[in-house]
């Protein structure tokens, strides 16, 4: 596939995610995709693989966080990688609290499909919106 052609998979594939569209998700998904999102004591965290790992993840997203903006500003692309660099608000269900996040996701495309997503998000930000975030030892 060509970088082009990688990049609109991306496009498409965070498009279905601004629709909440499963089924394309999947559809753009390899079977033993790999989506990682670093953290501890958070929901979210963890890696998942496979169709069941992705579906995993977007039920656990439903109840924990409500997005009111997900906005990729800039794609960067080398070979099969997809570098997406974006913004996004929204609030932790279980707080109440919003946060803001400045994020890029690392994205694998092989043979049409996404294969490998790493997130490096604003840990700090989710941490306080979802109450888990230690205080400074002084």
């Amino acid at each position: 596939m060509s970088i082009e052609e990688n990049v609109q998979i991306v496009k498409a594939f965070f498009a279905a995610i601004g629709r909440g569209d499963e089924q394309r998700l999947l559809e753009l998904s390899a079977e033993d995709i790999e989506w990682i999102i670093p953290g501890d004591n958070w929901p979210l965290a963890g890696t998942r693989r496979g169709h069941a790992g992705l579906a995993d993840l977007l039920q656990t997203q439903s109840e924990t966080v409500e997005t009111s903006l997900t906005q990729p500003n800039e794609f960067v692309a080398q070979g099969d990688r997809v570098m997406v660099i974006g913004f996004a608000k929204g609030r932790i269900i279980a707080t109440g609290r919003t946060f803001e996040d400045d994020w890029v996701f690392a994205i694998t495309v092989q043979n049409g499909k996404v294969s490998k997503i790493r997130e490096y998000i604003d840990t700090q930000a989710l941490a306080r919106a979802s109450g888990t975030e230690k205080s400074a030892k002084r």
